[in-house]
């Protein structure tokens, strides 16, 4: 009898505990189909790398959920990991890794939704043969990515100058000429020192590219790398600061080789397979060429009225620079959200977060929980649904939900994004947009039977 009683308290037990882990699950489902909907309603999908889910092999652990730096991008789904928010996706690469059976893989998007981005290679070449494009330009973000292609592209163009030779056209031709001095350009250019290269590096503003723009104390890595000539770094995060320093000492050598203040202008290929790279003020000839431009190219204006006015700016270097001021804030991304919460936290600033969509959706995990943190708090205020109609010296004026309101002000920062340099790869002969393998093989298989039709009607006149 004692028996029974036992088994019966034991299996009611065990079904609550059940009941509760079923719950649970149906719950985190719920979750997982409306962060799905939202991802849905804010994007049309991923633009560039994201992960690639074998339902087959998934096993349901759910590891890959959890891991990513950028919160919802995948979910459970039917006892199965799904992507929700492919658009939040920057190129981590973690699921990958936490998944137990490989199940998952790092992809392009569709060649519909990269066509306003430049066609590479897996080795990062573009449809010019010695010509590369590293980093950001080549639509993946993260600091990690970009020093990971700049050193694996010039492992590549070294590999092919040892299998076809040393030899130069001309003593004035270098082995490799590396466009830009940011994350991407540093890691080619100490990769090409450990190479042996005659490489020279090219930069039209300072050694740093974007980061050295980014807000002071901005938190811009956050998973280890392996840097050319030092080896794993193994700080999971690091400030803007520490690592510009930690680049200050890497290239605090005789042998960096970089020319500030180096605009490019154009990029020609000659018949011989060398490159003239035509600057505001030099020519430069190489046998390969590899962009490290970054993306954000030229800040994108609004066209308001007033936009010109000296109180309007595009970057935030020192936000403690600015004190007890009225201060507007426009844009929707992480640049944005993280100046008014900068700026927020200075003595007596009243700042104004201005947002033209309903809802953010493109923010990272840590920033979504930090801005909801300060609306709570009264430290922002954010104005949904608005857009900018017109500044001037002591206000500006803002249209709400189809309302007109103004609102007293001493400074505006625009983070709208940037123009990327599109037209000039354009101009230089880059092709556009992912290849479409399927569309490759028709026309292949055209061509052959094409060509074969033509053989068949010459042999045809020949008897």
């Amino acid at each position: 009898m004692d028996t029974l009683v036992a088994l019966a308290i034991a299996a009611i037990v065990g079904i609550f505990f059940v009941r509760g882990y079923l719950k649970s699950l149906k719950k985190q489902e719920e979750q997982a189909r409306a962060s799905a909907a939202k991802g849905t309603l804010f994007s049309d999908g991923p633009k560039s790398q994201h992960p690639h889910i074998d339902t087959a092999w998934c096993l349901g652990c759910g590891g890959c959920t959890s891991v990513c730096p950028e919160g919802d991008v995948l979910a459970m789904i039917g006892g199965k990991a799904a992507i929700v928010n492919g658009h939040k996706c920057i190129g981590h690469a973690l699921c990958a890794d936490a998944c137990p059976v490989g199940a998952i893989t790092m992809v392009l998007a569709s060649p519909a939704m990269a066509a306003d981005m430049p066609r590479l290679t897996p080795e990062y070449e573009t449809s010019l043969e010695n010509l590369f494009i590293v980093g950001e330009l080549g639509g993946l973000a993260l600091i990690k990515n970009a020093v990971n292609q700049g050193r694996d592209c010039v492992d590549t163009i070294a590999a092919r100058i040892t299998a076809h030779g040393t030899a130069q056209t001309a003593s004035d031709v270098f082995d490799v000429l590396i466009v830009g001095a940011g994350p991407a350009g540093i890691s080619a250019s100490l990769r090409a020192i450990e190479h042996k290269l005659n490489y020279v590096t090219l930069e039209r503003d300072e050694v740093g590219g974007t980061v050295a723009k980014y807000p002071r104390q901005k938190l811009v890595m956050t998973s280890p790398v392996e840097f050319p000539m030092y080896g794993k770094f193994k700080k999971t995060e690091l400030s803007k600061e520490a690592l510009l320093a930690f680049w200050d000492v890497v290239l605090n050598r005789a042998d960096f080789n970089v020319r500030t203040g180096e605009k490019v202008e154009d990029i020609k290929k000659g018949a011989d397979g060398v490159f003239t790279v035509v600057t505001v003020n030099n020519q430069y000839r190489a046998r390969a060429v590899v962009l490290a431009l970054g993306r954000t190219g030229t800040p994108r204006k609004l066209g308001v009225k007033g936009e010109e006015l000296p109180k309007v700016m595009y970057r935030l270097i020192e936000a403690d620079h600015y004190a007890n001021k009225q201060i507007l804030v426009i844009g929707g991304g992480d640049s944005a959200v993280e100046a008014a919460m900068g700026l927020a936290f200075q003595a007596g600033n009243k700042v104004t977060l201005s947002y033209r969509q309903a809802a953010f959706a493109r923010i990272k995990e840590r920033n979504s929980q930090r801005i909801e943190d300060s609306i709570r708090k009264g430290k922002v205020n954010v104005l949904f649904n608005s857009k900018p109609v017109e500044f001037t010296q002591t206000s500006v004026v803002l249209d709400v939900d189809g309302m007109r309101r103004e609102i007293e002000n001493d400074f505006v920062w625009i983070f709208a994004g940037g123009t990327p340099p599109n037209d000039f790869l354009k101009k230089i002969g880059v092709g556009f947009g992912a290849r479409d393998l399927s569309l490759d093989t028709s026309q292949e298989v055209k061509h052959t039977a094409d060509s074969g039709k033509q053989l068949a009607e010459a042999a045809a006149t020949a008897r």
